[in-house]
């Protein structure tokens, strides 16, 4: 697999150059770089608490209070009571305040724009995508750095068993023709110790709340594996952790020596279709092996 590392380090390293982040004082004359964030999303928000602020700018509240103190002082935010919690403060713009959000904005469009017109139209999309997915996935590992993905282990059988049943029943896949009824739900440390065979547990603080594995695909050509039992409970979802997941297996199953990778779900598993068709997986018309399980009625196959 290609090694991006040292490229997108690269690249981050002269983005930080060219917008000028390296010099802490202006972002444009009479701001901060920290305040024009401030301003920018607080005009965006319409109003909201320092600590709602915070989170947003990924700040500590020792630094939020320091900034929102200062533009108080200076007259771009105004403070008031929340109707709904009289403890908490809701920021807010002053009219000074939105007329400093109107250069912010413009000095920053007209960064972009300029920037823009030495890439042709054709790449522009392709920046945009980038950006995008690149800001997501450094917010995933900012958010999700408490969770440990690991093997299997004998005392998560379980947890993993609950956690199975728990979302399978979610999405109403429960009966004789699905997997929540496989015998190895309650003993799947044993189940997948076996060469050519991974599971993978997602943990936060020593608490089970997902996982997911592989083994080989019965009745299937030589070097076909199948995805299997690959469930997170709500917590986990919207954080990054089933692309995670999901990679570290396909590297298992190509250090095993497969050469495809199968998978079957249901047509209402929207999001996890999407992840899978995300990392490579396509449909096929009709299932493969025979993995015991009737009722999926989605087939994917991806090759290594």
């Amino acid at each position: 697999m290609k090694n991006y590392i040292q490229p997108i380090r690269k690249a981050a390293r002269q983005l930080v150059r060219e917008l000028h982040l390296l010099d802490s004082r202006f972002c444009i004359s009479g701001f901060t770089f920290s305040e024009c964030h401030l301003i920018t999303e607080l005009e965006a928000m319409g109003q909201a608490t320092a600590a709602e602020l915070g989170q947003r700018l990924v700040l500590e509240k020792s630094t939020m209070s320091r900034l929102v103190n200062g533009l108080l002082e200076q007259g771009y935010i105004r403070s008031g009571q929340d109707p709904a919690d009289r403890r908490q403060r809701q920021l807010s713009l002053t009219a000074k305040g939105r007329s400093g959000a109107d250069r912010i904005n413009q000095f920053a469009n007209d960064q972009v724009s300029v920037a823009l017109d030495y890439v042709v139209e054709t790449e522009q999309d392709a920046i945009v995508d980038g950006l995008t997915r690149y800001a997501k996935a450094l917010k995933y590992a900012r958010i999700s750095k408490d969770y440990l993905i690991r093997p299997i282990r004998r005392k998560d059988n379980p947890a993993v068993a609950r956690i199975i049943r728990q979302v399978m029943t979610e999405y109403g896949a429960v009966g004789a023709d699905y997997s929540i009824s496989d015998p190895e739900v309650d003993a799947m440390f044993e189940a997948y110790s076996a060469p050519g065979a991974a599971f993978f547990v997602i943990e936060r603080q020593g608490n089970v709340a997902g996982g997911g594995g592989m083994g080989p695909l019965a009745e299937a050509e030589e070097g076909v594996c199948e995805l299997r039992k690959m469930y997170f409970l709500s917590e986990l979802r919207g954080l990054g952790l089933g692309t995670r997941l999901l990679g570290m297996i396909l590297d298992e199953a190509r250090n095993s020596g497969y050469r495809q990778c199968y998978l079957e779900t249901l047509d209402h598993m929207s999001h996890a279709r999407h992840l899978y068709q995300r990392h490579g997986f396509e449909f096929i018309d009709s299932p493969m092996g025979n993995t015991g399980h009737s009722a999926c009625n989605s087939w994917m196959v991806k090759s290594l």
